[in-house]
């Protein structure tokens, strides 16, 4: 019995799959806690129902994908909770092994893959966000399937998955660049292919475009000129001509500890647990010394950071386009990797030190583990309902 929990113990997918049972647990355990439409579930839910009942998209501003994830929901457990938020938890759940994935194809041990893991998994802002009808997180994790795959070197299918990203939500472009920065500064084996990554990304998304349009309108329509209009009205809205009291520049994000509240009973919060927030910059730092010195997972680390956060401050001075503190959340796993990454390293160096070192060290640790539990329990509304 001892020599089977041992194996089951050791076996490489152990604590992935615990963090998967137990927030798939906890979506499910608060799906209809709120029968009303959260935040912009009132503009996406509605879209599916229109989609459903008279094949006509109200959002045109935004692409098909996510929509029809939440339309596929609503036939498949009816129009209510369950049907609304299921995809997007399914979606959520899948974004948690993809990153675990991510972690080791990038060299990283399975000790830091798994805490980088378990941070992205039990942080606020992933697990709200994987918790409502939005199209976020559909887009986010097939970023990172685009991503794992890159790594694998299945370029062709890399490049088609970046286009059902941008056609989840156009903000997943911003990640295309991580693979470019990554491929120019590596140059991997067999490097070359990655050609048709670059090639099928486009063609990827003008064919997907057209197919997922069909299914949703019935009507067959030009995608170049569908792109142009959903940009021209995306690019429309501006800090100067919107007012909504959630409106944020990119650099508050960093400066502003401040939650956006999606529901306030239960309370769906929108922010980063505090500790990932405070080492916001230090990670990122981190990141980029490792990269410096040529280490694989800082390198993809630090141009994840850089091009879906980092960007999005001279784009919103250029642009003025307005901007929400959730735009972030695809940077979150980013930054759980080079937690994860930095905790691996101090562990690793702590055997050669003495216990003058080790005792604060290990105490600095927990306290860092107990904040990142305490604010998951505190701010994410499976625990504190009212």
């Amino acid at each position: 019995m001892k020599r089977t929990f041992l194996r089951i113990i050791n076996w490489e997918y152990f604590w992935l799959c615990l963090c998967l049972l137990i927030t798939l647990g906890m979506h499910l355990s608060i799906v209809t806690q709120v029968n009303d439409l959260i935040m912009d579930e009132a503009h996406y839910i509605k879209d599916a129902r229109s989609i459903i009942l008279t094949h006509v998209d109200q959002r045109p501003e935004h692409p098909p994908l996510s929509k029809l994830f939440i339309v596929a929901g609503i036939y498949a457990f009816g129009d209510n909770p369950w049907g609304w938020r299921v995809p997007g938890i399914i979606m959520g759940t899948i974004s948690i092994a993809l990153l675990y994935i991510i972690c080791r194809r990038l060299q990283m041990s399975r000790r830091g893959a798994s805490i980088a893991t378990a941070l992205f998994a039990f942080e606020n802002f992933a697990f709200v966000m994987a918790s409502i009808a939005m199209l976020d997180v559909f887009f986010v994790t097939l970023m990172l399937a685009f991503f794992a795959l890159y790594l694998y070197r299945q370029y062709a299918l890399s490049g088609i998955f970046i286009g059902l990203a941008a056609l989840a939500k156009l903000f997943a472009a911003m990640a295309a660049p991580v693979l470019a920065i990554h491929w120019f500064l590596t140059k991997t084996k067999q490097s070359r292919w990655f050609a048709l990554t670059i090639i099928l990304a486009p063609i990827s998304l003008l064919v997907f475009i057209t197919v997922f349009d069909f299914a949703m309108n019935h009507q067959l329509e030009n995608p170049v000129s569908r792109i142009i209009n959903m940009l021209t009205l995306t690019g429309s809205l501006k800090f100067s001509n919107v007012s909504h009291p959630s409106l944020s520049r990119p650099w508050e994000w960093l400066l502003n500890y401040k939650p956006m509240a999606f529901w306030y009973t239960p309370n769906y919060y929108c922010n980063l647990n505090p500790n990932v927030w405070i080492l916001m910059i230090p990670t990122a730092l981190f990141m980029l010394y490792k990269a410096i010195k040529r280490d694989d997972a800082g390198l993809f680390g630090f141009a994840w950071f850089f091009c879906t956060f980092v960007l999005w401050i001279p784009a919103s001075i250029i642009t003025d386009r307005v901007s929400f503190l959730f735009y972030f959340y695809p940077t979150i796993g980013a930054l759980c990797l080079g937690l994860g990454l930095a905790i691996d390293k101090i562990i690793e160096w702590l055997p050669s030190h003495s216990l003058k070192v080790k005792i604060p060290v290990w105490g600095g640790l927990g306290i860092f583990f107990l904040v990142h539990a305490a604010s998951f329990v505190l701010l994410t509304p499976v625990f504190f309902r009212t």
